[in-house]
């Protein structure tokens, strides 16, 4: 080294070293806060992107319901959850055999008494209600099968037991009887499905409160067209009961050609 402190190794034009620690340090928690706030942003505008689309889609094509009661087992057990196409009957006609959801057409349920949930659980019920994960506050809605369309005339039961829809006995694969039990209903009735109604009965036949158990009231036990919300159509949870409703074409096949000569007892 010479007298005046230079380093002979480096030339005398060569830059001195500088020191950056101090400077990175201080741009690597900007970089991370800003990729922090891009990745909020994006995952703000996903969410409500989602709620949206929900929203729509709930409002205009289907919605899931949730069963609280056994009037639909075995095909549908409580806390089953299934997608409805809302679609029908608006744009597609409501077929016999149908599960179908409609709004109480009139004293089918009875008040609700249950106390509503207030703070953080009302804004989180509401939330989920409003994207179509669990029902409205106060939701009125019912979930049977098609078993009368206008026109039909419906009747139990034969001999045998078994309804009859035109005249014409049906087998019916999907109904929950007690053991023993063969008769398709425990109550007898007679009727003529008016235009623009349906009849509708719960699978869970003698733990239904359906059509036939309404007839006092003033729709006379009838569902109005108007009611209707929409099909039924699969089970989306849980995921071990996964599967698609059938509305068992089978079972009512040829009861639009049929006689009304069957006798009923």
């Amino acid at each position: 080294m010479d007298p005046f402190g230079a380093d002979p190794a480096r030339p005398n034009d060569a830059p001195a070293a500088v020191d950056v620690s101090a400077g990175q340090q201080t741009a690597a928690p900007r970089r991370r806060a800003r990729s922090a706030l891009l990745f909020a942003r994006d995952l703000l505008f996903i969410v409500l992107a989602a709620v949206v689309i929900s929203f729509a889609v709930k409002t205009f094509l289907v919605r899931s319901y949730y069963i609280p009661s056994a009037s639909m087992e075995n095909t549908l057990q409580i806390n089953d959850h299934v997608l409805v196409n809302e679609l029908e009957p608006a744009l597609t006609p409501v077929q016999r055999g149908d599960v179908i959801v409609f709004s109480d057409p009139g004293g089918w349920l009875p008040p609700a008494s249950a106390t509503p949930p207030t703070g953080i659980a009302a804004v989180v019920d509401g939330a989920l209600a409003f994207i179509g994960l669990i029902p409205e506050p106060g939701d009125n809605h019912l979930i049977k099968r098609v078993i009368g369309i206008p026109g039909d005339h419906v009747a139990c039961c034969t001999a045998d037991g078994r309804m009859t829809v035109n005249g014409i006995p049906i087998d019916e694969p999907y109904l929950k009887l007690p053991p023993g039990d063969t008769r398709a209903s425990s109550v007898d009735f007679d009727v003529t499905v008016p235009a623009g109604e349906l009849w509708v009965m719960g699978d869970n036949r003698n733990d239904s409160e359906d059509s036939r158990y309404h007839q006092s009231l003033p729709t006379k036990g009838f569902v109005p067209m108007r009611d209707v919300v929409g099909r039924a159509f699969v089970i989306i949870w849980p995921v071990s009961r996964w599967t698609w409703l059938g509305d068992y074409p089978l079972t009512f096949d040829g009861v639009d050609g049929g006689s009304s000569e069957t006798t009923v007892h």
